[in-house]
């Protein structure tokens, strides 16, 4: 590989998508002293459409929000890898464009964010009063907290972390939302023993607790960083080789086969978590199609992550029944 070559790397603006980029061009030079990685900023259709519901399966909007314009950039010659938040690419991907690699996945739980004034301690969800109102911009996070309290009242939130995070400490009217907790990790936010958020621009008096997984699995891909590439470039495909985390790699594989398999994008309202145990993948996935809640779980060997996904899918699609659930959202004034 010549020396001094540049490796522009393709992202959107946000903080946590910076600090992301951040991350891999760090760990590109660390591998490949020798050449210079550059990142270059694109707005997606995401950024510019700050006032559309993510909540909803909405039909109107396009497919890859947040990563059209990344892949554009790729196919066009202008970057050389794109990344992107796992949880934001489709599974089906542009001609000449592949997943080449994932970075070592973060804690794909999920955070209850919420003021602290009156509270005196950490809450669990079960904590929060009766019709309490907790927003999300999620499908999959409505669904697992109308699951889980059907009483809640749930409304919509846009914004990046920082600006979620002011409309919590700033509206009375919002008693939480919820936060993903790689995102808060990448953004150097942390929680402490007494669960108080701590770190830049936090508003004062944010307390935050962790969502068990039984609670509330995570999205396909969750706490996971992919690099995109070109399929007929080599040179790159061998730095993202270098940058794979193969257990990582191999778990968001089968995630995303559940994910194709049950013909959804980023805003489906299905959930799955897969880990490596041993030689095996195991599996466990949620479906809140037709607000019905159907779950289920595998195993497989490593060599077979993708059939592990298609396995679940097909499972959930047949499943006859679920625990039905009352929807209740509404947007935030």
């Amino acid at each position: 590989m010549p020396a001094n070559s540049s490796i522009i790397i393709a992202t959107r603006g946000s903080a946590l998508a910076l600090a992301q980029a951040n991350a891999i061009a760090a760990q590109g030079q660390a591998a490949f002293p020798g050449l210079r990685f550059e990142i270059r900023i694109f707005k997606t259709t995401g950024d510019k459409l700050q006032s559309a519901s993510m909540a909803k399966t909405d039909t109107s909007l396009p497919k890859g929000l947040f990563t059209k314009e990344l892949e554009e950039a790729l196919l066009r010659g202008q970057a050389d890898l794109a990344v992107h938040s796992l949880k934001d690419l489709p599974t089906e991907l542009p001609a000449g464009l592949y997943l080449a690699a994932t970075a070592k996945r973060e804690d794909v739980r999920d955070v209850l964010i919420y003021r602290g004034a009156g509270v005196g301690r950490r809450q669990e969800l079960k904590d929060f009063p009766p019709r309490a109102t907790l927003a999300t911009s999620s499908t999959r996070r409505r669904m697992a907290l109308l699951a889980a309290r059907p009483d809640l009242r749930i409304v919509e939130i846009r914004g990046n972390v920082s600006t979620r995070l002011q409309k919590v400490a700033g509206n009375e009217e919002l008693d939480a939302t919820v936060l993903a907790l790689a995102g808060l990790t990448r953004l150097d936010f942390n929680i402490k023993p007494d669960g108080k958020l701590v770190g830049a621009a936090v508003p004062d008096g944010l307390l935050a607790s962790i969502l068990d997984l039984e609670e509330m699995l995570p999205c396909v891909g969750q706490g996971a960083v992919g690099l995109e590439i070109r399929v007929d470039d080599e040179r790159i495909a061998k730095i993202a080789e270098r940058l794979n985390h193969l257990n990582t790699y191999r778990c968001v594989t089968a995630e995303r086969a559940f994910l194709r398999g049950m013909g959804g994008g980023c805003q489906s309202p299905v959930a799955a978590y897969a880990e490596v145990i041993g030689d095996n993948i195991s599996m466990r996935a949620v479906s809140y199609h037709h607000n019905l809640v159907r779950r289920a779980d595998a195993k497989r060997p490593l060599a077979e992550a993708s059939l592990l996904g298609e396995q679940l899918a097909t499972q959930l699609s047949k499943s006859p029944s679920g625990i039905h659930l009352t929807n209740s959202a509404s947007r935030v004034p």
